[in-house]
């Protein structure tokens, strides 16, 4: 086979990759309503089925009035640093969702505990200052839980998302 044979055969090869690929990636985008996870709705959370518990018990939850998810897991320091965290985020779960490899139930990941943290700080800092000026609220990680599990969550895991089950 000539060279400018195999650099055209290289090049439609190449193409279809690119295709398959492009395409099946906008297909799964679309299908699995890859836009509505630009949102602050909570409603998103549902859209993977393993899910529903964590949004159910939010409705029910203390901080259903005040804030959506976003409000909570998601950092305000800055936008980009927030839209890192839920491109992550997402990139996480769908990877753990499509290949079914995640634990039930579901448990946050130390690097979320401190967003979470940094949160429940950032909107009750008034009540909490005279217990963080004294330092951390940080504790050892909770083997029971599977999560960095520290600071206000460890005491008020319920507050957020309510009684589970």
């Amino acid at each position: 086979m000539s060279g400018k044979r195999r650099l055209i055969l290289l090049s439609v090869l190449a193409s279809v990759f690119a295709g398959v690929f492009v395409g099946s990636g906008a297909y799964t985008f679309v299908s699995a309503h890859g836009t509505s996870y630009m949102s602050n709705d909570p409603q998103v959370c549902v859209n993977c089925h393993i899910m529903r518990d964590e949004y159910d018990s939010w409705r029910h939850g203390t901080h259903h009035a005040v804030a959506v998810c976003n409000d909570c897991h998601l950092p305000h320091d800055n936008p980009v640093n927030k839209l890192y965290v839920k491109a992550s985020n997402g990139y996480h779960h769908s990877k753990a969702f499509t290949l079914l490899n995640f634990a039930e139930p579901i448990r946050i990941k130390p690097g979320n505990a401190k967003v979470l943290e940094d949160n429940c700080l950032r909107c009750h800092g008034e009540l909490t200052g005279e217990i963080t000026a004294h330092g951390t609220l940080g504790v050892p990680t909770d083997p029971t839980q599977k999560a960095d599990l520290y600071g206000c969550v460890r005491c008020h895991q319920e507050v957020g998302h309510g009684p589970m089950g």
